[in-house]
């Protein structure tokens, strides 16, 4: 009721829930969450409705405060033509505000922890540190806790899960496994529980590591594939400019048989056909393996946000199928260990893909032969849907559904060396009026693919406008027999049940499982869930979780924790407690209005402001460095 009382009054023509007794304006929106966050208690006098609303201008960089100061005066000149009974124009700003924020302020381990503990210290043996005493770090435990921020709280996940934390010391949590003389304790029964189990699978070994960056590993099938290919064309591979390295009416090494019907169950074994040349080379004969996901929940591969901690999250939630973040094939092959942690698996995930992205058949097949040796993956997925312009102009991504003689060798040449079925994922084409995937499409069945995930919306729409599922629809029909899943603005299980009347074998969810990850059980339930602001806390407190043992529990691993933590709550925000929506379902393009939840902490969920996501953080991982700042990766993300 003490709620109600900060919310504006409303027209009757007005929409809100039940009535519009929940919306407000955005001054009284930021002015009860800060006297609420500065007084500590739900009851909130007059006096704070006129307070000035709290700004995001300490967390952004001067050029993007001065652009949104000018929008800030557009809005309220806006208002003014509104009242005088003008029409209401979208205000310069909001249509700039998509893309990325390129030039993000990133927040490293020294700014955030002056002295760090030598790792060898840690790990009991530092005695043998490379370094010696050119080691930058400290050495002595007495000097290191004493300038060690305060702990986080008195439990360590890690210790209560594994009985032991790996951290020692530098954990955040170290009080609960301390003992005498900094003494790191061990549950030795808990621990040897977990003795010898691999709950994080597709680590890059050092051995490995070693191998791609020496250029000592062997890609015996991608060479014989790359030689046939340049054997094709001439010229040692670089092809007859004038032709430009067309491969129409002439034989590439690949698969041969029709893709059969049930292609997710059994794909079809590679062969070259009847060889005649002896010079040309014999392509192994091989049975893929199965992959059975047709009318399974599929989580896209979420760049930024896919992580493993959000994967686990969703998978709880009733995800079938997850793949990782796009991977780029170069970095891949140079070894590089940040590139090589978006291919771990948790153990829980029963059906995981990876997804790469390049523009080269070269890179692309030795990848795809390197992955087939290395990691445990159920399929491979090619990313042709990336509309990124650092991919779009290198020539991968979107640009591949424009080099279809490029994009033929890349699809026939991993799916040359896979032992795992092929997928690919695309856009309905490159500019906005132009649809292009239904050409594109038999091609990719024709070329050996298992399966096609079409994202309804050009490159050049990016996530504007509605997704297209009547040309989704028409591509599905094209498709046949081969596989297709549908993707795009996928909220609630009607906008589910909808896709799948459309034809397709399935529905990927990407934002709408950023939105609410519990979307999996509405589908598979058929029914919006009113999920209270407490039980929404306890999901970010299962993320936080993850992420502490994915990225530990020391200082590093924390802020690491916190940075995905919050780059995910700029799409958390986004949602609406159904209890509160007039008319069900919410469409993922529709913006929500000021609105007041029923409790504090569903109303500060609900808040835009970089300021608030930080306050949710400092809840679950306590306060934030000194001189902290967050940009979301997103634009469109960080209004006001």
């Amino acid at each position: 009721r003490q709620l109600l009382t900060l919310v504006r009054p409303l027209d009757s023509g007005q929409r809100g829930g039940q009535g519009g007794r929940y919306l407000t304006s955005k001054d009284r929106f930021h002015a009860y969450l800060k006297a609420r966050g500065a007084s500590g208690n739900e009851e909130a006098g007059p006096e704070d409705e006129e307070e000035e609303s709290v700004g995001n201008d300490q967390t952004e960089p001067p050029a993007k405060r001065a652009r949104l100061d000018e929008s800030v005066k557009e809005g309220e000149s806006q208002e003014d033509a509104e009242e005088a009974g003008g029409e209401e124009k979208e205000p310069a700003e909001r249509k700039r505000a998509r893309g990325q924020n390129k030039s993000r302020p990133c927040m490293k381990p020294n700014h955030y922890e002056k002295s760090r503990l030598c790792p060898s210290v840690t790990q009991g043996c530092a005695e043998k540190c490379y370094f010696g005493s050119r080691c930058r770090f400290l050495h002595d435990i007495d000097e290191y806790m004493a300038v060690k921020p305060a702990d986080l709280g008195q439990n360590c996940v890690l210790f209560e899960t594994f009985g032991k934390c790996i951290y020692g010391v530098t954990c955040r949590f170290a009080q609960a496994h301390l003992g005498d003389g900094y003494q790191n304790l061990i549950n030795t029964d808990l621990a040897k529980q977990w003795e010898g189990k691999s709950l994080v699978r597709n680590n890059l070994s050092k051995d490995l590591q070693h191998q791609l960056r020496k250029k000592k590993f062997s890609f015996e099938k991608a060479d014989e594939y790359l030689r046939h290919l340049a054997k094709l064309h001439g010229n040692g591979g670089k092809g007859n400019k004038a032709s430009g390295n067309s491969t129409e009416g002439q034989e590439v090494p690949n698969c041969t048989t029709p893709c059969p019907v049930d292609a997710l169950e059994r794909s079809p074994i590679k062969t070259t056909g009847p060889v005649t040349d002896e010079d040309t080379v014999k392509l192994r004969l091989c049975e893929k393996k199965k992959l059975e996901i047709q009318g399974k929940l599929y989580l896209a591969p979420l760049t930024t946000c896919g992580n493993l901690p959000f994967r686990r999250i969703c998978k709880r939630f009733g995800a079938d199928v997850t793949c990782g973040e796009m991977a780029v094939c170069t970095n891949l092959l140079q070894g590089q260990s940040s590139e090589w942690a978006l291919l771990k698996r948790h153990h829980t995930e029963d059906v995981f893909g990876v997804q790469l992205e390049g523009a080269f058949p070269d890179t692309m097949t030795k990848c795809a032969e390197l992955l087939n040796q290395t990691i445990e993956v159920d399929f491979v997925d090619i990313n042709v849907g990336c509309p990124i312009d650092l991919v779009y102009k290198k020539g991968g991504g979107c640009a591949l559904m424009t080099r279809s003689n490029k994009f033929e060798q890349i699809v026939r040449g991993m799916n040359s060396v896979l032992d795992v079925p092929l997928t690919v994922k695309i856009r309905t084409g490159v500019q906005e009026k132009i649809n292009v995937a239904h050409k594109i499409i038999p091609k990719i069945r024709e070329w050996g693919a298992s399966m096609v995930t079409l994202h309804g919306r050009s490159r050049e729409q990016r996530y504007t406008k509605v997704a297209d599922w009547d040309y989704i629809a028409e591509c599905a029909k094209i498709a046949c027999p081969m596989p297709l899943f549908g993707n795009g603005d996928i909220l609630s299980y009607e906008d589910a049940n909808r896709a799948m009347q459309m034809g397709v074998s399935g529905v990927m969810i990407a934002r709408g499982a950023l939105i609410k990850p519990w979307i999996f059980t509405e589908i598979k339930e058929q029914r919006h869930w009113d999920i209270s602001s407490s039980e929404r806390f306890d999901i970010l407190k299962d993320f936080t979780n993850y992420g502490l043992e994915h990225w530990g529990s020391d200082t590093q691993g924390v802020e690491k924790t916190r940075k995905f933590l919050l780059e995910w709550l700029s799409f958390l925000c986004r949602y609406i407690p159904v209890g509160l929506l007039e008319h069900l379902p919410q469409k993922i393009n529709e913006r929500p209005p000021y609105y007041m939840g029923r409790d504090y902490l569903e109303t500060l969920m609900a808040s835009q402001n970089v300021d608030d996501w930080i306050k949710i953080s400092e809840l679950l991982l306590g306060p934030v460095p000194a001189n902290f700042t967050f940009l979301p990766k997103h634009k469109a993300n960080s209004y006001r």
